[in-house]
């Protein structure tokens, strides 16, 4: 996708964040929960939430590791830097793009991934970033929409291109981008929201 999709992207969620947390924080509070519980004992480890938005999952997170999240859209993490004071959570917030993440390989021990796989441009780019910053045996917690392997699913394909600019894509297969992305395995895939489009995702960098 193009510079501009990105933009358009990122204006797009600036007028959203106003609302964002109306529309879908009790959606889909008990998913993230669910996906969070994947981390086990976080104590002394360094975790990132890519593309954290508002900071629906900061109340949801387990004390005793280092948080940093990051985001493209300063007006969401306005929001989420009052979500971390309001919960009593210590959460590093940084402007960045998760598809070009700011940092040096290998320098997480997770890579929390709700809500943004799906919605950036390339999520391949995505996936690649999260795979390339966590450490080996580290893991990625994905939670998010998508297609599987041979779904037709021609309305959301339809849609995708148009959806994509001011939400969130809604073509995007999963196994399509796990191949593309070398060295993780699955840990567990379980359906989730509408009927199993929304997926909850562990997989672990390989050792």
């Amino acid at each position: 996708m193009s510079g501009q999709s990105r933009i358009g992207l990122k204006r797009a969620y600036t007028l959203w964040a106003p609302v964002y947390d109306w529309v879908i924080a009790s959606a889909t509070r008990e998913s993230r929960r669910r996906s969070l519980a994947a981390l086990g004992d976080v104590t002394g480890r360094t975790i990132l939430l890519a593309g954290i938005g508002t900071g629906l999952d900061v109340p949801l997170l387990p004390q005793g590791a280092r948080y940093i999240g990051l985001d493209r859209t300063p007006a969401m993490l306005r929001r989420a830097q009052r979500m971390a004071e309001q919960t009593g959570r210590v959460v590093s917030l940084q402007i960045g793009d998760a598809m070009r993440l700011p940092y040096r390989d290998a320098v997480f021990d997770a890579v929390i991934l709700h809500l943004i796989v799906a919605v950036v441009p390339d999520p391949r780019a995505a996936l690649a970033e999260a795979a390339r910053v966590v450490k080996r045996g580290g893991r990625l917690l994905i939670f998010d929409k998508f297609l599987r392997a041979g779904q037709s699913a021609p309305l959301r394909r339809a849609i995708s291109p148009w959806l994509g600019l001011v939400a969130t894509r809604t073509d995007v297969v999963f196994e399509e981008l796990l191949a593309a992305t070398p060295g993780l395995k699955v840990v567990r895939d379980e359906p989730d929201l509408a009927g199993g489009w929304f997926r909850r995702i562990v997989l672990e960098r390989s050792p």
